[in-house]
Parts: structure tokens; sequence; C-alpha cells
């Protein structure tokens, strides 16, 4: 496995993957792995000849009262992980890379960025579209895997990528579960023993919803008076937003028809964490804990496709 620093080398070295005809299989992240950051890099491995994993913490992304300086990092923990799945390149930029002295170019994605993290954290998008606006410039990818619990997050990068002509394909896949429920994120870590109990209420607000929609309730805020009174009765529990939103729009849909997303942004403490669920799909926990789950594929993952596949396009030539 290669590590690369610079934006130059990445570039060098994609161009000479696709040269070979290689196909590029690309997933962006901040680091501190953990098992959903693993499903997407061996839904990678099944989707390209060479594997391409990022780990940078972009500052863009955060507002001065954010946690960018305590986000959790552990590049040697992350190198050994992604090394096990069969990641054949880790991009580790610093600053100085990505963000240069004098640059002053950004990239806005509009509409479906003004509702829910869009209203309480204005500068994440622009932050979240310009660094994988670069990203894609950098390591040429021919897909890219991003997870849905960040649900606006996918809807944006799709619109980033159709709006600009961006030959790559998106695909997106559901969120990887603890054994209780709990959406494995990186933030998780803050958590107390008490607020980690307390951190379930997402989750656990998601099924009742889900069990309202599956009895045939489909207006919008009576689903969603249940969902805040369930997440209001655990402690440490505050709701940033909890809203019923057109999947298409981001918009906010006053009856459910169509495909239609409750997204969750609920601190538990002085930890921000984000659920959602699309009605209609399936919600039992015991199907999404650790297993690859993506809407078009239900292969099994065989570790012994990693050395079959993709070794000779990923060496640099000569």
């Amino acid at each position: 496995m290669k590590i690369i620093r610079s934006v130059r080398t990445m570039q060098n070295f994609a161009e000479s993957v696709r040269l070979r005809g290689g196909r590029i299989a690309f997933v962006p992240t901040m680091g501190f792995f953990h098992e959903g950051h693993l499903n997407l890099m061996r839904m990678g491995r099944k989707r390209g000849d060479c594997l391409v994993v990022s780990i940078y913490v972009n500052p863009t992304q955060f507002a001065p009262n954010e946690d960018l300086e305590t986000y959790p990092r552990d590049f040697e923990r992350d190198r050994i992980l992604a090394e096990a799945v069969g990641v054949d390149v880790i991009f580790y930029p610093d600053n100085s890379e990505m963000y240069p002295e004098g640059y002053q170019t950004f990239v806005d994605v509009k509409e479906v960025t003004r509702n829910l993290c869009g209203m309480s954290r204005p500068l994440f998008f622009r932050g979240v579209t310009t660094v994988c606006t670069k990203l894609f410039h950098i390591v040429k990818p021919h897909v890219t895997i991003f997870g849905k619990k960040d649900f606006q997050q996918y809807v944006t990068i799709r619109h980033l990528v159709r709006d600009l002509n961006m030959d790559i394909d998106v695909v997106g896949m559901n969120t990887t579960r603890e054994s209780d429920g709990l959406a494995m994120s990186s933030r998780n870590n803050y958590l107390n023993p008490d607020e980690r109990k307390s951190a379930l209420s997402l989750s656990r607000a998601l099924v009742l919803a889900a069990n309202l929609y599956s009895r045939g309730e489909r207006n919008a805020e009576r689903i969603l008076e249940k969902v805040r009174e369930e997440i209001g009765s655990y402690p440490y529990t505050e709701i940033d937003y909890a809203r019923i939103c057109d999947t298409s729009t981001m918009k906010d849909a006053p009856h459910i028809e169509g495909e239609c997303v409750l997204a969750l942004a609920v601190r538990v403490g002085k930890t921000r964490l984000i659920d959602n669920l699309v009605f209609g799909d399936s919600f039992a926990f015991d199907e999404c804990r650790s297993t690859v789950e993506q809407e078009d594929a239900e292969e099994v993952f065989d570790q012994s496709e990693i050395s079959s596949s993709h070794g000779n396009v990923c060496r640099p030539a000569g």
C-alpha cells in the first residue's frame, strides 16, 4: 500500500493507472476509521481495480466554534485498518497542499444545502463541496463511495457531480450500526457512558417513525411530534433538527409521498450526532451492523479478490 502526501504525485499516479486501463475507486474520509468506513472501502475494492482512500480533516467545513482541533485522529491505526481491507493508496495531504497561500476558490451547491445542516452549519456544505471537487480532480476516480448516514451530503455530492458534468459514478451505502442500533461515527468517541445510552434516542426514534409509517401514517408533523417526544425522553439530548424532507429537493415535506427522508441532528451532551431513515427502506438493526450494504450490490466480500484483481494496474509504470 502506498501513502501519497502531495497533490502532484497523486495526480501522476492516478493518470498512470488510467493510462493502463485501470478503474479507480475512491473513498474520501477524515480518518479515525470505524467499521462503516471499512465497509465503504470494501465496496470500493469491488468497484475498482485501484482503491484510493483519502484522509484529510478539512478545515473549510468547520465553523470556528466546532471541533476541528479536537476531531479524533490516529493515522497509524487508520493505515493498518486500510491495508487490511485491501486499500492500494492512502492520499494524506496537509493543509498547505490542499489550500496553498492565496487560495480563494470555493464551490457552492445551492438549493439542496439550504435546509437541515445548511441552517445550523452554514459553512459546512461549501467546505464539503469544495474539498470533494478538489479531491475528485486530484484522485481522478471513476467511482466514489459515500455513506448515507449524512443523507443530505450524499444528495449534495450527487448534484455536484451531475451539475459540473463530472464523469464519476456516485455510489451510496447504507449506514453501518452498532449492535444496539447506534449509527457508527468517529464522534461517538466523545460520548461518556451515560451519553452513549442517550445516543440511542436517535435510532429508536427512527424505529418509531418507521413503525408509524408501516401502519399507514403519512402526515409528517404527526410523525415528527412522536419523534421529538421520544428523543426528548432521554437525558442530555437537545434536538438541532428533526425534519421530513423530499429526497430530491431536501425541502420539508408536509405529507409523505414519493421518496422522503426523516433526518435527525441531536446534541447528546456536547456531541452532535446525525441519523436518518428513508421511508419505505427496511430498518432492521441486525441487517445493517457490519455488512456491506449498498443499493444495488449484495455480493459477499472475498478477501482473496484483493491479490487477483488489482495488483498490476496499481503499480507505478516502469
